[in-house]
């Protein structure tokens, strides 16, 4: 079995330097390729990503490069750009990557322009790479201070998936083996959804009921997607399904609720992102996970309204009052 001793990053925001480090704990050599010149030079000189993961000493054996030619060396590569920008970075990377690499995506999104997952995109653009996805319930703070972090590592191949996690796996981050790469990708696509919707109903100051509502009617609609995709149920009952989607729901810390808790008391959604340097994913995927579930026939009334709210369709209120309206029915349906 591969021994996949030096691992490549590409993408140094605060969960690619997480990864990164978590890579250098579990012994590792580490590359990380950073699209911004002062990231990579301030990893390189101080050992920490003042940026994005400030307060952080990271791992000696992390390096830092920009060009996309230094990770040719590497036994895998965890894709750690932003869902909309995948495409065009692993077509950068595209020339440098060797015939049966392993391509660890974690990014957590659908692609605007072709409604493709993550692996669609990988597979037109390095169709010579073994896809796997990691998904799962992570703050990048957490993993790379050391907290307790459990996550779903999918990958068709077993052997393959076993031995990425043996080389990246730790006490503290403890990646389990799943072979659903589609459940893993809707989870972690559609949770960031759903936390903007909690987030406004925390926002608006409806209370803790509506919010454990709005999480369990929205893991259905998760659910219901998946399903309509070709996933299995008990993939989306795992981590990266139920277990991401109620870490970011829950938390301001996430970047998707604090988005959503700013739209509920008031803040324009242009404001909000205007504050912020790193990506909030479901924006964007909003509308991706919209149009993919009206293509395949599957109805989710809180993805469709927190996409109206992020378009400017409609208000809050009027949302919120349309949700509520709607007619009675089985649990189940």
């Amino acid at each position: 079995m591969t021994d996949f001793q030096t691992i490549g990053v590409i993408g140094a925001g605060a969960w690619g330097t997480a990864l990164a480090q978590t890579a250098a704990k579990a012994g590792r050599d580490v590359l990380i390729w950073s699209f911004e010149q002062d990231v990579a030079d301030v990893i390189n000189n101080k050992h920490e990503n003042t940026i994005f993961l400030p307060d952080v000493v990271l791992e000696p054996s992390i390096a830092a490069v920009t060009a996309m030619a230094d990770l040719d060396v590497c036994d895998a590569v965890l894709a750690v750009a932003p869902a909309q920008h995948l495409r065009g970075t692993l077509e950068k990377f595209a020339p440098f990557a060797r015939r049966g690499l392993p391509i660890i995506l974690c990014a957590k999104g659908i692609e605007q322009s072709s409604l493709s997952m993550m692996t669609q995109v990988l597979g037109e653009t390095i169709p010579s790479a073994i896809p796997a996805v990691l998904s799962g319930p992570s703050f990048a703070i957490d993993t790379a201070q050391g907290l307790p972090t459990a996550v779903t590592l999918a990958c068709k191949d077993e052997a393959i998936g076993t031995a990425l996690i043996e080389a990246l796996g730790t006490p503290r981050f403890r990646p389990y083996l799943a072979t659903d790469l589609i459940g893993a990708e809707i989870g972690g696509a559609v949770k960031n959804v759903l936390a903007i919707g909690c987030g406004i109903v925390e926002g608006r100051g409806l209370g803790k009921s509506a919010h454990a509502a709005l999480i369990a009617r929205g893991f259905a609609e998760m659910t219901r997607l998946a399903l309509a995709l070709g996933a299995r149920r008990e993939t989306l009952a795992g981590l990266c399904g139920l277990g991401d989607l109620v870490l970011t729901c829950s938390s301001p810390q996430s970047r998707n609720m604090s988005c959503g808790l700013a739209l509920g008391r008031g803040v324009h959604l242009d404001d909000i992102l205007g504050s912020r340097r790193s990506v909030t994913e479901g924006v964007a995927s909003a509308p991706a996970v919209v149009a993919l579930a009206k293509r395949h026939g599957v109805e989710m009334p809180i993805c469709e309204a927190v996409d109206d709210i992020l378009a400017g369709r409609t208000s809050v209120e009027d949302a919120i009052e349309a949700l509520l309206a709607r007619p009675f029915t089985l649990e189940s349906a």
